[in-house]
C-alpha cells in the first residue's frame, strides 16, 4: 500500500506544480498590468523633465501617479478578481471621482440622499473664497511679497480643489445614490494628529496607503512600524512631486511626513495617553502643532518660488 500511496501523492504533487507553474505567470502578469501605470507613467513624465517648465512637470507627475493608482486599485478590484464590471460605472470612478474606494461605485444603487442646500453652500464658499486667495496672492506679486504671495495662492488652491470642487463633486454622486465620502472631512474639526490623518485630510489617499502599505506591514512587523512606514512612502511620493521640479529641498517634505509618523506614535504611545494628547484641548494643540509647525518643510521655499509662483504667473 505505501508504494502505491508514495506514487498516488506524487502523482498529485506533480499536478499541483504544473497547476502552480500555470498560474504562476497568469498572476505576475495580472500584477504587471495593475501596477504597470503607477510605475511607468511618472518615469515618462520625468522624460519632459527638460522641454516643460517646473510647475507643468509638477502637474504631469501628480496627475500620472494618481492616474496609476487609480487604475491599480480598478483592476485590483475588479479584473483580478475576475468580475467584470460596469462599463459605465468604471469610467465613473476612472474620470469623475478623486477617491481610491471603487466599492461605492459598483454596489448596488441606495436610495438617493437628500442633499441640504446650505453643504453646497458651504463648498460653494469655498470654492469662491479660494478663488479670492489665488486673486490677491496674483496682485500681491507686483509687490515685491513673493514667499507670502506662494503660500497665500497655495491655500487658495487648495480650498478651490479639496474643500471646493471636489466637495461639490462627492455632493453630485450622493445625489444619484452612490454613497461617497468627501474627499476632506472637516480638518480643522480633529481632536488629535491620529484623527487629522486617519479621518479627515484626504481620505482617498488615505485609503490608498492604508490598504496597500499599512496592513501588510502591520500583519509583520507590528502598527508602530506600519504607521511609520506609511508616512514614509506618503513623504517619498510628495518628495517626487514637490521637490523634483523645484530641483531642490530634497528630503524635506519625507521629513515633514516622518514628523507627523512620530507625532502619531507618540499620540499613541503611553506616555501620549498620560498627557492626554489623543482628545481634548490638549489632543487639538497637539495636532495643530505638530501639523502646521514644520509645514515650511513640505512646501519649502525651493518649491514655492520654482514652481508655485509661476504658475499663478501663468493661471
Amino acid at each position: 500500500m505505501k508504494p502505491a500511496t508514495a506514487l498516488t501523492d506524487g502523482i498529485h504533487r506533480e499536478h499541483f506544480d504544473c497547476e502552480y507553474a500555470r498560474m504562476r505567470p497568469e498572476r505576475s502578469a495580472q500584477k504587471w498590468i495593475a501596477w504597470g501605470p503607477l510605475v511607468t507613467l511618472p518615469i515618462v513624465a520625468l522624460a519632459f523633465r527638460s522641454s516643460v517648465t517646473p510647475w507643468a512637470l509638477m502637474w504631469l507627475l501628480a496627475v500620472t501617479i494618481f492616474a496609476g493608482c487609480k487604475w491599480q486599485t480598478w483592476w485590483s478590484a475588479f479584473a483580478m478578481a475576475q468580475r467584470v464590471p460596469n462599463w459605465r460605472r468604471s469610467a465613473a470612478y476612472l474620470l469623475l471621482w478623486p477617491g481610491m474606494d471603487p466599492k461605492p461605485f459598483f454596489a448596488p444603487v441606495r436610495d438617493r440622499r437628500c442633499v441640504q442646500p446650505y453643504e453646497s453652500l458651504v463648498a460653494l464658499t469655498k470654492l469662491i473664497l479660494g478663488v479670492t486667495f489665488v486673486v490677491i496672492s496674483k496682485s500681491t506679486l507686483l509687490t515685491g511679497y513673493s514667499l507670502t504671495a506662494g503660500w497665500v495662492g497655495m491655500i487658495g488652491l487648495i480650498l478651490i480643489l479639496h474643500f471646493g470642487a471636489l466637495q461639490l463633486v462627492a455632493l453630485g454622486w450622493q445625489r444619484v445614490g452612490i454613497s461617497v465620502e468627501p474627499i476632506m472631512n472637516r480638518p480643522l474639526a480633529s481632536i488629535s494628529l491620529s484623527d487629522l490623518w486617519g479621518k479627515r485630510w484626504n481620505r482617498g489617499f488615505r485609503t490608498l496607503v492604508h490598504k496597500l502599505i499599512f496592513r501588510p506591514v502591520q500583519r509583520h512587523y507590528g502598527p508602530v512600524a506600519a504607521t511609520l512606514a506609511t508616512f514614509l512612502a506618503s513623504g517619498l511620493i510628495h518628495d517626487f512631486v514637490i521637490s523634483v521640479p523645484a530641483r531642490a529641498g530634497y528630503g524635506l517634505p519625507t521629513a515633514y511626513f516622518l514628523i507627523q509618523g512620530f507625532g502619531v506614535v507618540v499620540e499613541r504611545s503611553r506616555i501620549g495617553a498620560a498627557l492626554g494628547l489623543g482628545n481634548g484641548l490638549r489632543g487639538r494643540v497637539w495636532f495643530a502643532f505638530i501639523a502646521a509647525t514644520p509645514l515650511p518643510l513640505l512646501f519649502h521655499a525651493w518649491f514655492v518660488m520654482r514652481v508655485m509662483l509661476p504658475f499663478l504667473h501663468a493661471i
